[in-house]
């Protein structure tokens, strides 16, 4: 774990993800994964600023094979915003703070 985001794994991905109350972004990650570790601090600082009403998570593709190719995962870093157990918006690349925090921002209201 790094900072204040948490990884998951594939066994936890339903409980984590599909059945959250609260929206979650996921991001799909690897340790060798440069662009990944640029966004981190962004991630871990967006983490914080939405205190509870978003729950930022990590996946290693490299450990957790099932839930990337569920969601057709191709490139890292991919980001997928998920609302009631669905994705309803997808990001694929890194990004600035600002750039992140507009992805973040377009989570749909329930």
């Amino acid at each position: 774990m790094a900072g204040n985001v948490s990884y998951i794994t594939d066994a936890q991905f339903q409980a984590e993800v599909l059945e959250s109350k609260v929206p979650v972004l996921l991001d799909f990650t690897a340790a060798w994964c440069g662009p990944c570790k640029a966004i981190a601090p962004h991630l871990e600082a967006i983490n914080t600023e939405k205190n509870g009403a978003l729950k930022v998570l990590k996946i290693d593709i490299d450990n957790n094979p099932d839930v990337p190719s569920k969601f057709g995962v191709q490139n890292i870093p991919t980001l997928l915003l998920f609302r009631d157990g669905k994705v309803v918006d997808r990001r694929v690349g890194s990004g600035s703070r600002p750039q992140l925090e507009a992805f973040v921002a377009s989570i749909p209201k329930a």
